[in-house]
């Protein structure tokens, strides 16, 4: 299921570079595979379903009733960007994809809330210790210190139109305005 997420969002995000690019085929050619990728992600979204119930049925009993509403979510998100792919608004697409992955993880956090550890270790239990608390604030300021900063970097790197940045793209590309 990861790799397909990742695939998903993949075809979803390069359909509106390859656009401001001005590479109307590539970007027709992500959205083929964007809306495979979005149709065999749903299939084995429902199939995953079905094996949860039979292998794991505290999970399942978890998504079916607390996390059902973040599984409409979910799905209503996951139509939205079929019908934003194929409207060709790769933009907004964008966003309703991330949106649609995202519900997946939290629909995950809230079919196992309150517990960590099934019966055994609450989300409570994990928070009473202050040292857990503070090496756990610690880390969480460190990656962002980290991270932040890195993301910045890439999106300015590979979003920003090559006049603003002073780069040229590499011979033969085809993303030069002489070609």
């Amino acid at each position: 299921m990861a790799i397909l997420v990742c695939a998903y969002l993949a075809a979803v995000f390069l359909c509106a570079d390859a656009r401001r690019e001005g590479r109307a085929d590539l970007a027709d050619g992500f959205r083929r595979r964007a809306l495979a990728t979005a149709a065999v992600t749903g299939a084995m979204g429902l199939v995953g379903l079905l094996v949860l119930r039979a292998d794991a049925p505290l999970l399942f009993a978890g998504l079916v009733g607390q996390g059902l509403p973040v599984i409409a979510l979910s799905v209503l998100a996951g139509v939205v960007v079929v019908a934003l792919l194929l409207t060709r608004r790769y933009q907004a697409a964008r966003l309703a994809s991330a949106a649609a992955v995202t519900t997946i993880l939290v629909r995950w956090a809230v079919a196992q809330c309150p517990y960590v550890l099934p019966r055994t270790l609450t989300v409570e239990d994990t928070a009473r210790g202050r040292a857990m608390l503070e090496a756990l604030l610690v880390a969480l300021n460190v990656g962002t210190l980290v991270l932040v900063p890195s993301l910045v970097f890439l999106y300015r790197l590979f979003q920003a139109p090559e006049h603003r940045t002073g780069r040229q793209p590499p011979e033969g590309t085809g993303t030069s305005s002489a070609s």
